[in-house]
């Protein structure tokens, strides 16, 4: 039985925008390029010329050999989950594109693999030089031909049937309901245009550095834009921390929410989960649709958990509605029991309760005055919930929407550090951080705690 790869793309400069397709099969024995496809499709969006770039592609390998294997290769992790049957698919326009490459081979014939961007520089390359012959009124034809009338098709390997759409007509754009566990969040913001910023994968130890990556103008630019605006993913291993060997599969990754700001945020007051269980204020509210917009931009959460609290489930419900998801409540997720101290200051518990806050600055053990809960019985209860939560999301991304006390004790376990180590760490509101537990016992941690991309 023969084997073909198809490796396929698409781009819209706009989104929506003039917009066109490349796809090309290859020979996966020989590696020989059998077919090239490329069409200018008029205005569409991103996502409607990439899953017309895989059409096009699977069509092309079903006429040369119909009971040939076929691996698609793109570097769509929207389409390659959703044909995978990893992502739901809720946009009609998605649904039709997607059911007409399902009808052209057998699925058993097809498998779908996500692949960088750098590794689909042939079918981006049509596809761009579909647009610019678009551009120019012309119809692309193969390198060293001659542009095609509209419609007509071009002979050697290449081939096309341009079909204009009036910039009227349906196109789509789908933030899908993930899975996998790609790279691990960042609250780095992308950059529009002709730039994103991208967290680049370090060793154990080493600092972690954020580097700016110039994407290529045009019809790619939108492509980096849309794909960051889908919130799609990739069932690799994140790029949190060391990498994991191949044979002990990818980590489950935490992605730690703080949620927003509450009324008592700013106040510094103590806010556990014997208190008044305060909503989000208007900042708070302003802060969760951001960190919806950044994390929607890495694409890379799968599941969405938090706390019982009205400040955590009202944060989560602002990122999962944007990313597609339900939420799932976990008590274990809860903040410590403040007693006594719910709603006051530091101050205010020095001057009323001036031993026991001593007490409780010494010793993990202490509880706050009234029958709180002492640090070393939270950390009981995270370590129960972070266990419970790897067990159930192995080898997944999943953000956890949480308080203070949950987020810096996952940071502490993982890194073995001492319980005082709780009064050394700084944590904003809605800012993020991510922890990555591998099959050997390893953590890896991330911290980002920068709330500038959420102002």
């Amino acid at each position: 039985m023969r084997e073909f790869i198809v490796e396929a793309d698409g781009g819209s400069r706009g989104n929506p925008g003039p917009a066109g397709y490349g796809s090309v099969v290859i020979d996966a024995v020989t590696g020989e390029t059998l077919v090239e496809r490329a069409e200018y499709i008029g205005v569409a969006t991103n996502n409607v010329a990439e899953y017309r770039g895989l059409v096009a592609g699977l069509s092309a390998a079903r006429d040369l050999d119909p009971a040939a294997r076929v691996r698609v290769r793109m570097d769509s992790k929207l389409v390659v989950e959703q044909m995978s049957g990893r992502w739901q698919i809720k946009h009609p326009d998605m649904k039709a594109l997607a059911a007409e490459a399902g009808r052209i081979l057998p699925r058993s014939q097809v498998t779908y693999e996500w692949i960088p961007r750098a590794e689909n520089k042939h079918a981006d390359r049509l596809a761009n030089e579909a647009m610019d012959a678009g551009k120019r009124g012309e119809t692309w034809s193969p390198a060293g031909g001659e542009a095609a009338g509209p419609g007509a098709p071009v002979g050697g390997r290449g081939e096309l049937r341009a079909q204009p759409q009036p910039s009227g007509s349906r196109t789509g754009t789908e933030a899908p309901t993930p899975p996998t566990g790609g790279e691990a969040a960042s609250a780095g913001a992308p950059v529009e245009g002709r730039g994103e910023l991208r967290d680049q994968p370090q060793p154990s130890g080493s600092r972690t550095t954020t580097e700016a990556r110039t994407s290529p103008s045009g019809g790619e630019a939108a492509k980096a834009t849309d794909d960051r605006r889908a919130a799609h993913n990739v069932a690799t291993t994140p790029t949190v921390g060391w990498g994991s060997a191949p044979d002990m599969g990818a980590p489950a990754t935490f992605v730690l929410l703080r949620h927003g700001e509450t009324p008592l945020t700013p106040q510094k007051r103590f806010s556990g989960s014997g208190g008044s269980d305060p909503s989000l204020s208007a900042v708070g509210r302003e802060q969760a649709e951001r960190a919806a917009t950044a994390l929607a931009a890495r694409g890379t959460v799968q599941a969405v958990v938090a706390s019982p609290l009205a400040r955590t489930r009202e944060t989560a419900a602002v990122v999962a509605a944007r990313l597609g998801l339900d939420v799932a409540v976990d008590e274990g997720l809860r903040e410590t029991d403040f007693g006594a101290w719910e709603g006051l200051t530091f101050g205010e518990v020095r001057e009323r309760y001036p031993d026991d806050l001593n007490a409780w600055l010494g010793s993990p053990d202490a509880e706050p005055t009234g029958g709180g809960e002492s640090f070393a019985a939270t950390a009981v209860r995270m370590a129960q919930a972070r266990d419970r939560l790897t067990a159930a999301h192995a080898g997944r991304t999943v953000l956890l929407v949480t308080h203070v006390a949950p987020i810096k004790t996952l940071v502490r376990l993982a890194l073995g550090a001492p319980p005082e180590a709780l009064f050394r760490m700084e944590l904003s509101p809605a800012s993020l951080s991510a922890v990555a537990y591998y099959a050997d016992g390893n953590a890896s941690v991330r911290l980002f705690n920068d709330t500038s991309h959420l102002r």
